[in-house]
């Protein structure tokens, strides 16, 4: 690894280490510089590449053509989340639940696997207080 491959890592380090929150692990002791990906690979600043076995969107693969062209044209229509009407939603949760057994027929989307584990314990709760059914 040269000194500046090292040295900028560094300066990027220090920089989040001052303004990203210190709760949000970075993964390895060296951490990567990741700034592109492409197919199933990640790229570091100096160009070497690295096989992503780690992140979700290696079954598409980064910078898939089709997922970006859809993203970019939901983007340009509206951004927001759940908490308005939107028949597009409704819609897909329909083609989702189709897929599903009969006893699985509600929906929630997220956007991480932490906001996925928050929905998770929240549910948890919510169920835990709910009156039990003899």
């Amino acid at each position: 690894m040269s000194a500046d491959h090292i040295s900028g890592n560094s300066s990027v380090l220090q920089q989040r280490k001052q303004l990203y929150g210190p709760n949000a692990a970075l993964s390895y002791d060296q951490p990567l510089n990741i700034v592109r990906g492409q197919g199933c690979y990640l790229y570091d600043e100096a160009g070497k590449e690295y096989l992503d076995c780690v992140n979700n969107v290696t079954h598409v693969g980064h910078g898939n053509e089709r997922v970006t062209a859809a993203i970019a044209s939901q983007l340009c229509q509206v951004n927001t989340n759940s908490r308005y009407l939107n028949g597009q939603l409704t819609a897909y949760c329909q083609e989702l639940t189709d897929t599903l057994p009969d006893s699985l027929k509600v929906v929630y989307l997220v956007n991480s696997g932490s906001e996925a584990n928050d929905l998770a314990l929240r549910i948890a709760a919510a169920a835990a207080l709910a009156p039990q059914s003899p």
